[in-house]
């Protein structure tokens, strides 16, 4: 049986590199070690402060936001990596995000001033917000502000 020592050693040095959500750490560890020490090694890195699933969040909404993404599909991802639907909330809630503006600026990105004139073009510019997260009234604000 493999020592805790070396599984929190190769956590450690995985999470040097970049954030992990528990569960991303969680299955990473569990590929080359034992289920039940796994469990055990990450407790004790939240305990330390060394994991955090709050840390995490709040850096994958901001790396995703500067991509041009919006909340429903931030929202997705975080969940899917095992991210608390209620921290998932807390940080999309951010006062400082403007959404309807992150949604106006992908749009202005990929189209620049060009609004979709025939209804084709702007049902095309619609779903490509819409793959990017965007809620409906995000959308509409957007595709005004190209107007």
């Amino acid at each position: 049986m493999e020592s805790n020592q070396a599984i929190r050693q190769e956590a450690v040095t995985l999470l040097s590199r970049r954030e992990y959500s528990a569960r991303e750490l969680q299955q990473k560890l569990e590929a080359t070690h034992p289920v039940d020490s796994v469990a055990g090694v990450i407790e004790s890195l939240q305990s330390q402060g060394l994991q955090s699933d709050e840390r995490f969040a709040q850096v994958w909404v901001r790396h995703r936001l500067l991509q041009g993404y919006g909340p429903l599909r931030i929202q997705a991802e975080l969940r899917q990596k095992g991210v608390a639907g209620e921290l998932v909330q807390q940080c999309l809630q951010d006062d400082s995000i403007d959404w309807f503006e992150q949604a106006r600026q992908a749009h202005q990105r990929k189209f620049g001033q060009r609004p979709g004139r025939e209804p084709r073009e702007k049902a095309r510019q619609m779903r490509f917000l819409q793959y990017r997260g965007f809620s409906g009234d995000q959308i509409r604000h957007a595709m005004q502000g190209a107007c």
